[in-house]
């Protein structure tokens, strides 16, 4: 008998490559594929697919796709979370809902909780990015490839335009769009100042 878990045999895809740990629960309409490698005491599922990726000790996969991705310990994945090929996720991170990782390096401790986008990216510790940032990695003809380095906060909003690099503890402000480095323990505001147009809305309706 294994020493794991499957809560409903009749909906869970297990392929005949993969490795479960002990003690891990595996949850209904949950597909496990390729190499695919489990740890121990993890919880996977429900409507998740993990092909060709290792996921370590003591993670959850909650209603994501995993495709050839690295997990670390104690990481937190979904829902709604899709790694891609190379994303190499450190331990105890939070990958949020409508979160995608793709060929990026996501350090211990960071948290991309939700609506981001992180490509071809070495992110650092400890690092907290704000819902809607963008990592603009491709100008029409390469990729290229950001820096995000230990206790950085990128605000809601952010597009890194790279390559760029946001220095330690840097912040970047919400809805900026950086297209320069931001030093160490910097603050970088990338937005056009507010205007208000008083009586806009008027003078329109009556041109209308």
């Amino acid at each position: 008998m294994p020493d794991y878990t499957i809560i409903d045999t009749a909906t869970a895809y297990i392929g005949p490559d993969v490795r479960i740990g002990a003690g891990s629960v595996i949850k209904p309409n949950t597909t496990l594929e390729g190499k695919t490698e489990i740890g121990e005491n993890c919880v996977i599922g429900p409507n998740s697919i993990i092909t060709d990726s290792r996921i370590n000790d003591g993670v959850s996969v909650l209603m994501s796709v995993l495709n050839g991705a690295v997990v670390g310990k104690g990481t937190k994945i979904g829902p709604f979370s899709y790694l891609r090929p190379g994303a190499v996720i450190g331990e105890d991170v939070r990958i949020g809902d409508f979160v995608e990782i793709k060929n990026s390096i996501i350090g211990d401790g960071t948290s991309i909780a939700h609506l981001t986008y992180v490509g071809d990216t070495d992110v650092g510790k400890n690092v907290n990015f704000g819902c809607g940032t963008v990592t603009v990695n491709y100008d029409g003809i390469k990729k290229h490839r950001n820096t995000v380095e230990d206790g950085a906060f990128i605000g809601c909003n952010t597009n890194l335009i790279a390559p760029v690099k946001v220095g330690k503890n840097a912040y970047t402000a919400a809805g900026s769009t950086v297209t320069h480095d931001v030093p160490e323990n910097a603050l970088a505001v990338a937005r056009a100042k507010q205007q208000n147009l008083e009586g806009w809305v008027t003078k329109k309706r009556k041109k209308d």
